[in-house]
């Protein structure tokens, strides 16, 4: 018995040094933790149990046959995090540079299969060079069954990845299909075809950072949702995350312990909302006021950042925010500000998060930019996502909502369940100027006449309390008690149940 143990703890260790020592030395330079470190780092202590070390890819091409490595550049098991199960792979890039071979997505598969019998979230680490060459179609059908239960686990389970080195090719579809994906700076990257194709085939000269690194994909792709320093912070950052979603579609929130009041009252709200409307403010203030112990997770913070989203929790249970933000192109709705909001919504749906929305919009953003970019569908999107929503949706209107914005914003008329206005709130088609100066064209000449048309406008139409006098804002609130009333109302709407028209699946306006 001794002998066959011996044996066996032989093998593992030779499994856990994957690609050598060299290539662990080589990867550390490169700034970068191994498969199985970053795991230890991502998983709750000694929670980590790994499956299939020991699997070798099965090629005779190119004299494959004589170079084989168990695990074949991949590690997968379960663990949990905070107590909680989760399912993982990591690529690991010091063996065959983490390439998928038929093998290596067997296992992939293997794993994902089971996260979404039990009912548990995925972790994706990836770093890694693509297809593997040598094994041909196997390595393309390899990916295929990967994409395919991406597909079939969206919208049950939350599937993140986190970019952690390169990521190309057929590598990059896995990713762009779960729901989340975060880079490292400056040692990750993804891309479609690398520079080097992209020099033969465009003639043009680029970096592979400039190409497909971080700072593309926060702020010009939004492919990624954040970026960070390294894998240490990244992968604790994953744990935090982690933290914030529920475990399926069907489990609810978590619920942590929080020693934040629910009626806490946060008096500088009141002076919240400068005194000239065209002031801006930063709305992330009221958010952080407003949740529990001022815990904020933003999600594509450094993109479309007129428009704000991410997840906090209300006297413990995760909510979803949304907010325009006044500080960037004073909080108007275009094209990249309706996609980055349509998405998130649409994934606090799918997970029972209930929504909440801060308003302060003035429109959306005119100009032919705009309009030849699609930016009708666009903002259909996420009209189309906040309508089909059937999670508790809670709105408070700070200041303007003015025309399809106002309706667009989760208002009464497209399901929103409960809607308070600040005093401040404008609640109208346009601004008064420019209401009045439809309205009164032939009085354009004095502008005597024209200044007393808008302050008209201001005066009856720049509050709250003519949506309020319809029904369409349930209550005017001082804004020192947003907290308290959005927690009452949440709690209200706990066993709120909405369904939809069966149908197979809508048609989102892509």
């Amino acid at each position: 018995m001794k002998s066959v143990v011996e044996e066996l703890e032989r093998r593992r260790a030779d499994a856990r040094l994957g690609g050598g020592v060299k290539r662990i030395d080589a990867q550390h330079k490169r700034g970068k933790l191994t498969a199985r470190e970053r795991i230890d780092l991502l998983m709750d202590e000694n929670s980590f149990e790994e499956f299939d070390m020991y699997v070798e890819h099965r090629c005779t091409e190119f004299g494959m046959e004589t170079t084989k490595i168990p695990g074949d550049g991949v590690v997968t098991g379960w663990g949990t995090i905070n107590g909680r199960v989760v399912y993982v792979f990591a690529k690991d890039f010091t063996v065959f540079g983490g390439s998928l071979s038929k093998s290596h997505a067997e296992k992939m598969t293997k794993i994902q299969d089971m996260a979404l019998k039990n009912r548990a979230p995925i972790i994706g680490l990836f770093d890694a060079g693509g297809a593997r060459i040598q094994e041909g179609v196997d390595a393309l059908g390899g990916y295929g069954e990967v994409f395919t239960r991406n597909v079939l686990a969206s919208g049950v389970i939350p599937q993140i990845s986190v970019i952690m080195g390169p990521c190309a090719g057929g590598d990059v579809y896995s990713p762009a299909m779960t729901d989340f994906i975060f880079m490292v700076r400056d040692t990750s990257y993804m891309f479609v075809t690398g520079p080097d194709v992209v020099k033969t085939v465009t003639n043009e000269t680029v970096t592979a950072e400039e190409l497909g690194g971080a700072k593309v994909h926060t702020s010009k792709s939004s492919i990624a949702d954040n970026a960070y320093e390294n894998d240490l912070e990244a992968l604790l950052q994953m744990r935090r995350l982690m933290d914030f979603l529920p475990s399926n579609n069907l489990d609810g929130v978590p619920e942590l312990p929080t020693a934040d009041p629910a009626d806490r009252i946060e008096a500088s709200l009141n002076t919240l909302i400068p005194t000239n409307p065209n002031t801006p403010y930063d709305i992330k203030e009221l958010i952080v006021k407003t949740v529990d112990e001022g815990d904020f997770f933003e999600i594509q913070e450094n993109f479309a950042g007129n428009i704000v989203t991410g997840f906090a929790r209300l006297e413990g249970r995760t909510v979803g925010i949304v907010a325009n933000q006044p500080m960037v192109l004073a909080g108007v709705l275009d094209s990249d500000a309706s996609r980055k909001g349509a998405r998130f919504v649409r994934f606090c749906d799918c997970f029972e998060i209930p929504l909440v929305t801060f308003v302060d919009v003035p429109g959306f953003l005119p100009g032919t930019a705009q309009e030849y970019g699609g930016l009708i569908k666009h903002g259909a999107k996420l009209l189309f996502a906040y309508t089909e929503a059937t999670v508790p949706k809670i709105t408070v209107i700070t200041r303007k909502a003015y025309g399809g914005a106002y309706d667009v914003m989760s208002s009464k008329h497209i399901r929103g369940d409960v809607n308070y206005a600040w005093p401040t709130a404008e609640i109208a088609v346009m601004g008064a100027k420019g209401a009045a100066e439809i309205l009164y064209r032939s009085e354009l000449g004095d502008p005597a006449k024209i200044q007393k048309r808008i302050d008209e406008y201001q005066a009856r139409f720049a509050n709250p309390f003519v949506a309020a006098e319809r029904g369409y804002i349930d209550e005017v609130i001082v804004p020192a008690n947003t907290r308290k009333r959005i927690c009452r109302a949440l709690n209200m709407l706990r066993n709120k149940t909405l369904e939809n028209p069966w149908k197979k699946h809508d048609n989102i306006p892509l």
